[in-house]
């Protein structure tokens, strides 16, 4: 509470995420202490995850750096103007096709290093870009192949197919809010009724690509299908259209930097699969080593100095950031905090089916990551449902949808976008956190009511889906 307060009244993320593990430090000396033989443990856990998640966030930034020096983004930019036509179309392209489809390979927000810089050239004020580029991470269950998801599933006793098809169906809550949000802050005052429309019809056509592939090829791929499915729609749209599809050099190159980047974070998890690796080898299929390995890839010729100091300077702000609201993270995990927290508000009784949205969002802006928010609260959401005497599979789905949406209101994220968009983008922090707030603050109500009124049905329509 203290951390959002801080935020709510424009303290600077990094001091409101210092005064949140303040807090909680002091909570755990005043009432949640924590056994000494439960801290090696908890470090030889946590702190693998810590330090992946900061290398990625440097990775992401050096190689988005890396193509701005270059020119590769302008020129990319341009190229998908020309396919996707100006404005809304070309907006929703980003939001629900190329931000996805790189979140879904790469995951921890990655993908608004990928679509940010494409915005940056769409001619929007940089606060827009900001804003719109958060709006992107709307698929985030399926965030790097979908460990939050399958952490949800495996903590809470449902199948992972299922709580995928589950969280797929209720998605078109946050694809369609996303889609007219982003419509609505791209367009002008005389076009914004088909904007909207422009949206809502985006939204609902991810929802169901992501579904379909959920079905049909399992929930891991299914966000990145989803995603891919949505870009070739646009992309044979603007074929139709006639545009131009000449791609230049430096916009040939930043495809094969992504290419490389999430070819290798495939191939490599493949090989590690096939090959029965332990859980070890998993780091070579890491987005934390195939950012950096795209990044020098790309970087040939450039000058390497002034790049890598740009990239320092970013990440030093957002990894402080981020670092420290993962770190709150971890405490109020380790400390039973976390459940302590559920359980209190469960005895509220049925009141807590609209709430429950609320703690698993309030995971995900608290850690920034669907898999931390997961590892926090899956277990005891799955339990209090139980209690309920509701359907868990929908329970935790609801829970999943919330906790991945508010990875983008998370001040790690904005301080991400901020570094990412033009610099006009720095005097307005606090209005890009509460615009991206007012969003997750809607799509978490609405699915709020959906927890309500269909607790005792959800079962039976998700049923339907899932087979």
């Amino acid at each position: 509470m203290s951390t959002i307060l801080a935020l709510v009244f424009g303290v600077r993320s990094l001091y409101a995420a210092f005064l949140g593990v303040a807090s909680a430090a002091l909570a755990i000396l005043l009432a949640f202490p924590v056994p000494m033989e439960s801290v090696a443990p908890a470090v030889v856990r946590w702190v693998p995850i810590l330090v992946e998640v900061l290398l990625i966030v440097g990775g992401g930034l050096l190689l988005s750096e890396v193509l701005r020096q270059a020119g590769g983004q302008a020129v990319l930019a341009d190229w998908v103007r020309g396919r996707a036509g100006q404005g809304v179309g070309a907006v929703l392209l980003v939001v629900h096709g190329i931000t996805p489809f790189a979140e879904s390979l790469t995951g921890f927000g990655i993908g608004v290093t990928i679509g940010i810089p494409l915005l940056a050239h769409f001619g929007l004020p940089a606060r827009k870009v900001a804003v719109i580029g958060l709006l992107g991470l709307c698929a985030v269950p399926w965030g790097s192949m979908g460990p939050g998801t399958l952490i949800a599933a495996t903590m809470s006793g449902v199948p992972f197919h299922d709580l995928g098809v589950a969280s797929a169906v209720l998605s078109i809550v946050p694809f369609v809010v996303t889609g007219v949000a982003a419509a609505w802050l791209a367009s002008s005052r005389e076009g914004r009724a088909a904007a909207i429309v422009q949206g809502t019809l985006s939204g609902i056509v991810l929802t169901v690509a992501v579904l379909a592939a959920n079905i049909l090829f399992g929930t891991a791929p299914a966000g990145a299908l989803g995603a891919l499915a949505v870009i070739a729609l646009h992309l044979v749209r603007g074929s139709r259209r006639g545009a131009a599809t000449v791609l230049s050099g430096p916009g040939r190159r930043s495809l094969w930097s992504y290419a490389v980047l999430l070819g290798g974070v495939l191939v490599a998890g493949a090989i590690v699969r096939i090959a029965g690796l332990s859980e070890n080898w998993r780091y070579v299929a890491s987005p934390a080593l195939w950012l950096f390995v795209a990044a020098v890839w790309f970087a040939r010729g450039l000058p390497a100095r002034e790049v890598s100091q740009r990239a320092w300077s970013s990440w030093t702000k957002v990894a402080s950031v981020t670092g420290l609201f993962i770190v709150l993270g971890i405490l109020m995990a380790v400390s039973g905090m976390a459940a302590f927290l559920a359980q209190t508000l469960a005895q509220t009784g049925s009141l807590y089916l609209v709430a429950a949205p609320f703690v698993g969002a309030m995971g995900g802006f608290v850690t920034g990551s669907n898999s931390g928010a997961n590892a926090m609260f899956a277990t005891t959401q799955a339990a209090i449902a139980r209690s309920l005497g509701v359907d868990v599979l929908g329970f935790i789905a609801v829970h999943n949808v919330c906790a991945a949406f508010l990875l983008m209101g998370s001040p790690g994220k904005i301080e991400m976008a901020v570094q990412l968009s033009p610099a006009d983008a720095a005097g307005h922090r606090r209005w890009i956190q509460t615009t991206v707030l007012l969003v997750s603050f809607v799509v978490v109500a609405a699915l709020a009511a959906v927890n309500t009124q269909l607790a005792g049905s959800m079962a039976a329509l998700l049923n339907v889906f899932s087979g």
